[in-house]
Order: C-alpha cells, then sequence, then structure tokens
C-alpha cells in the first residue's frame, strides 16, 4: 500500500525531489494512526487519529515537502505534530526539527512513536505560539489547514527562510509557499488541496447584515 502510494498519488503529481519521495516510502503511515484506521492509513484522504483531528492527506504533505527543498541544513519547525508522522518523514529530511503539538493526548502518542529519531524534539505548546525558544527556524510547515498565519509564527522563521502550509482561501483550501524576505513574508498559491483543520487558527468571525 505504500508503494501505491509513491506509485499513483505522489509520482503522477509534481512530488518529483527523490529525498522526499525516499523518506515518504521508508516511513510507515500505519503505525501512527490508530488501530482501526490502519486499512486507511495511505488512502487519498485525511485519516481520523482521534481527539477530532485527521492525519493529513499523503499528496498535501508530500507536495508541501517537495517545495520546501528541505536539507540537512535545515531547522525545521513543525506545527501540529499530531500523532509524529510528518515529524517522522521530516527527521529523514532535516538536521533538527522542532515539533509542536497542543493537544496533550495527541502529544504523549506522538512523543512514543517518536522516540527513536534523535533529531526530532516534541514540545506541547500552542500551536499558534510555535516554539520561540528554538528560533530561528529555516523552515516552518503548519501541518493541517489554517484560516490565517498569525505574526508569532512569520517572526520566528530566519531572514531567508521558507514557510510552506495549507490555507484556507475564500473556503477553498490551496497549498502555499511563503519566503521571508526584507521582515515579509510572501506567499505564492501552487495547488488546491484536501486536508482537516488544524486548531488555533480560526479567524475572528465578523458580523455580517
Amino acid at each position: 500500500m505504500r508503494k501505491a502510494m509513491v506509485v499513483s498519488q505522489l509520482r503522477t503529481t509534481d512530488v518529483s525531489d527523490p529525498r522526499v519521495i525516499a523518506a515518504m516510502s521508508h516511513v510507515p503511515r500505519e503505525d501512527f494512526v490508530p488501530p482501526a484506521q490502519r486499512s486507511f492509513a495511505y488512502a487519498d484522504r485525511g485519516v481520523q487519529i482521534g481527539e477530532g483531528r485527521a492525519m493529513s492527506p499523503p499528496l498535501t504533505t508530500g507536495r508541501l515537502l517537495n517545495v520546501a527543498r528541505i536539507t540537512k541544513a535545515d531547522h525545521v519547525l513543525l506545527v501540529g505534530a499530531g500523532t509524529g508522522y510528518t515529524a517522522a518523514v521530516l527527521a529523514q529530511l532535516a538536521g533538527t526539527v522542532t515539533a509542536v503539538e497542543q493537544n496533550a493526548a495527541l502529544a504523549e502518542i506522538a512523543r512514543k512513536n517518536l522516540a527513536e529519531f534523535d533529531n526530532v524534539t516534541l514540545e506541547l505548546g500552542n500551536h499558534v505560539d510555535g516554539w520561540a525558544s528554538s528560533a530561528p527556524y529555516s523552515v516552518i510547515l503548519v501541518d493541517g489547514l489554517v484560516e490565517q498565519i498569525p505574526q508569532t509564527l512569520t517572526n520566528q522563521l530566519a531572514a531567508d527562510g521558507r514557510i510552506a502550509v495549507a490555507i484556507v482561501d475564500d473556503g477553498v483550501p490551496r497549498l502555499a509557499l511563503g519566503r521571508s524576505a526584507n521582515g515579509h513574508v510572501g506567499y505564492q498559491h501552487f495547488a488546491d488541496c484536501g486536508g482537516w483543520p488544524l486548531p488555533g487558527f480560526e479567524m475572528a468571525k465578523s458580523f455580517r447584515f
């Protein structure tokens, strides 16, 4: 099923970075989902992991990693660790990874799942706050659909850093790559996507007549 995911979902799209393909071929997604969901681990959709959360579809994860162009020189912040799958993939690509999860139950599962990776640090904290004590980060990856990116996160990006994220734009989730330059982050949307909302990034609801 993992091989089929790579062949039918990743290679048929714009996931062309051989290191991303190798990492996603290596990490067993089924180990990061509840036993009842393991038969759906490689489906082209979000997989429920409990606590009202879902693992992003493989294609969404693959395309974000592909555009981020992560190397062993990168210090990465992962926002929304969930049960640890994306952090485990990032461990194959980056030099160091700081993964933040705000749900205590999921963070505990992720901590156990990531115990073998000595270049990943799992932190319990609010998603929108990132993890400033380990900043700056050359790459920030937000693992889930968000409505906005707060300044608290972009402030933790290195001067020439990049941020890979799925932003809901007029009700449509779109993958985007942001690049930091001169103190500002500019985003380029490049594809529609599937996914599951990541708590903490909702825009304030305005009153309408």
